[in-house]
């Protein structure tokens, strides 16, 4: 079986090695980067490339603590605190508002508490894995995203190679050379994200309505505000979007 890499970020010394030996000791995951502070651990992440996290919330006078990582990097998360009732209202609604696994438990972490949880941590893992496709951020490395979650895609320059990528429920992200013929290759379902004009391809089930020659979307901006937004949609793509709402309508 696959082990699933994580990165653990955990303050105290002696806990952190404490860790990473249960967590291995579990032979259900290979622990590829670990971290005693914020910038260290994220610029490992961005070098290893893990698929989860393992950290503490409370990380002393550091400038972030784990709720903020899990909000910036989006990885499934496995809290490890003592303090998680102190934080299970913030816990709770990273869980409701993002659609990764999130899980917690309470130190002292045993061998034995870390052969309960991780089973369960790593289907959710696996099952969201399924149906999801890996997309390489700008900065950021790859990301296992849910593609029902894009909203659209755009170019602001019909030469440029970076696209932007509009979601449901997060802020939006650059993709750096990234082209719209090659979306299949990259996992995108065939077919769900049509073209509306050069520089927009939008997912088929996101559009809300079409007058005018333009479509209604619902997106999230930066900053988290959700608003619904229109865009033109060019002479030669209208003809199909019009059959397209045609055919979501009958």
């Amino acid at each position: 079986m696959t082990k699933l890499k994580v990165a653990i970020l955990e303050d105290n010394a002696h806990l952190l090695k404490e860790l990473k030996t249960n967590l291995e000791a579990t032979g259900l995951v290979d622990v590829v980067a670990y971290a005693r502070e914020s910038d260290e651990f994220l610029n490992k992440v961005k070098a290893a490339k893990p698929e989860a996290l393992i950290m503490d919330i409370d990380l002393g006078g550091d400038s972030m603590n784990g709720l903020d990582i899990t909000n910036l990097l989006k990885l499934p998360t496995l809290f490890v605190s003592g303090k998680t009732g102190e934080y299970f209202k913030d816990i709770e609604t990273i869980d409701g508002n993002e659609n990764v696994p999130i899980k917690h438990i309470t130190k002292p972490i045993t061998l034995d508490k870390l052969n309960k949880i991780l089973p369960k941590f790593l289907n959710e893992i696996k099952s969201i894995q399924k149906n999801s496709i890996s997309l390489d951020f700008f900065e950021k490395g790859p990301y296992n995203i849910i593609e029902e979650n894009i909203v659209y895609l755009s170019s602001k320059h019909e030469d440029s190679g970076n696209k932007e990528v509009y979601f449901m429920d997060r802020d939006p992200e650059v993709l750096i050379d990234f082209s719209f013929k090659k979306m299949p290759l990259k996992g995108f379902t065939e077919g769900l994200f049509v073209p509306i004009n050069k520089q927009y391809v939008v997912n088929k089930n996101k559009i809300l309505s079409y007058t005018n020659n333009q479509i209604e979307i619902q997106v999230m901006k930066s900053g988290g505000l959700v608003s619904i937004i229109k865009l033109d949609v060019s002479e030669k793509y209208r003809p199909a979007i019009r059959l397209l709402i045609k055919s979501n309508r009958s």
